[in-house]
């Protein structure tokens, strides 16, 4: 199925979920905020939330400097 990932088209398996495309993106481990239609999914909500056709994924990756 086709998700809308930071603004692209993206392909992700059905049922796939959003610890599953946060590993298809090599970001495990890494931090990082998550949200589907505009909405914030917490952490410990990834492996319940289950992506739908047409979502619209938005995942910003914090990076420390100074």
């Amino acid at each position: 199925m086709e998700i809308e990932l930071n603004g692209v088209p993206h392909a992700v398996a059905d049922n796939e979920n959003v610890q599953g495309l946060i590993a298809s993106l090599d970001l495990v481990g890494k931090s990082l905020a998550v949200a589907i239609n505009r909405e914030v999914v917490p952490r410990q909500m990834w492996v319940e939330r289950l992506l739908c056709p047409n979502d619209r994924v938005d995942i910003v990756r914090a990076i420390g400097g100074g």
